[in-house]
């Protein structure tokens, strides 16, 4: 993630990533009223075409928050500029949205997102643009210390988005802002309408943004071939209990709608791609005491100590759960153990730690490494 870097950067130059929401038009009119010389700028991103000629565009930049957000930058009296990235975005999001699910995993796009897009592509057209900074509107905050910069939960505990922040180090850190990180979601309203932004009363969208109609499943059974591919559900002796509909039309701690009768009920623990298998068992099995995570960065560029306690959310509406960062595997990976068994760790989702309100880095939930036996019995010779 190498950024650009200009010897002509205008130190007062910032680029606002807007979405014609209220967070990212309150950042750009908080630093407008701070005295920084604002830039807006809006992705244009991929969304399928495949559901209609009526089928929404992509709900980050629909016409019209592309249209609100002009009207947000025309009323700050700030240039505004589109940047079409539809193609990126499509490689490097979309498609690791399929291949993830293809493997058994459950990807969080939003994180490969901040990591490929937001944070590396729009902020280098920003510092190309001369830039020093790229704001957004997440609820987050940043702080530069005698040893480097720090992130920080945003003060809306209920907003915060420190965990889809994680990958950032200390050289994105530098060149970012997040206005909104000290206020809460209703200060940030207030905000917008004392600056007498269109969008202050403006709703959010919460699904994917990509999909026509926020229906995962059935975009991944019409973008790929392998996610309905039926298998084997197995329990934790390789035993066959029945046959799965595809692994992607499953999620982790899962009970209903597996299509079994078992004496007592029966969870969904994992999914093993390479045998491309439901992996079931009793609740109690569940529970998890560590889990491996790849693509593992850390703020301050060093993993905390193997003896520190840190916080560990899993998922990013987990409730954090205590841990220890307990070896460092090389290759950008960790193992992070719990003292107390953790229900639903699943690959694919981000693992992120904490020290209290600081965010200290993270990374993606690694395939489980237990394997299950291949020598299927049938429910016949049980």
């Amino acid at each position: 993630m190498t950024l650009f870097h200009s010897d002509s950067l205008q130190e007062n130059r910032v680029v606002v990533a807007m979405s014609g929401g209220v967070d990212s038009s309150v950042a750009a009119a908080l630093l407008v009223e701070q005295g920084y010389d604002v830039v807006g700028m809006m992705m244009r991103l991929w969304s399928e075409p495949s559901i209609g000629a009526n089928a929404p565009t992509n709900r980050c930049c629909t016409p019209d928050q592309m249209a609100d957000a002009r009207r947000v930058a025309d009323q700050l009296k700030i240039p505004f500029y589109v940047v079409d990235v539809q193609e990126h975005f499509r490689r490097t999001i979309v498609q690791f949205f399929i291949d993830e699910h293809e493997h058994g995993r459950t990807p969080n796009p939003c994180l490969e997102c901040n990591r490929q897009i937001r944070f590396t592509y729009l902020l280098n057209q920003a510092l190309a643009l001369d830039a020093n900074y790229l704001a957004t509107g997440h609820y987050a905050r940043v702080e530069q210390t005698p040893s480097g910069y720090r992130l920080f939960q945003g003060k809306d505990t209920a907003k915060d988005q420190a965990y889809v922040l994680h990958m950032l180090s200390q050289e994105h850190l530098a060149h970012v802002k997040f206005p909104v990180g000290d206020y809460t979601k209703p200060e940030v309203r207030e905000l917008a309408a004392k600056f007498n932004l269109p969008v202050a009363a403006k709703s959010e969208s919460q699904d994917l943004c990509f999909l026509g109609d926020g229906d995962y499943r059935r975009f991944l059974r019409e973008y790929s071939q392998r996610v309905e591919q039926p298998g084997p559900i197995l329990d934790g002796n390789g035993r066959v209990l029945g046959q799965h509909e595809g692994l992607s039309s499953y999620t982790i701690g899962q009970r209903k709608g597996l299509g079994l009768a078992t004496p007592e009920p029966v969870f969904v623990l994992r999914k093993d791609s390479r045998q491309n298998a439901l992996i079931v068992g009793p609740r109690e099995a569940l529970g998890q005491q560590q889990l491996t995570a790849r693509l593992v960065s850390w703020i301050a560029g060093a993993p905390p100590p193997p003896d520190q306690p840190v916080q560990v959310k899993i998922r990013y509406k987990a409730v954090p759960v205590s841990g220890y960062v307990a070896e460092v595997l090389g290759n950008g990976r960790v193992r992070i153990t719990f003292p107390e068994p953790v229900i639903g760790i699943t690959a694919g989702q981000g693992v992120v730690v904490f020290n209290g309100d600081e965010c200290l880095g993270g990374g993606i939930i690694d395939d489980p490494s237990e394997p299950i036996p291949t020598n299927h019995s049938t429910k016949e010779s049980s």
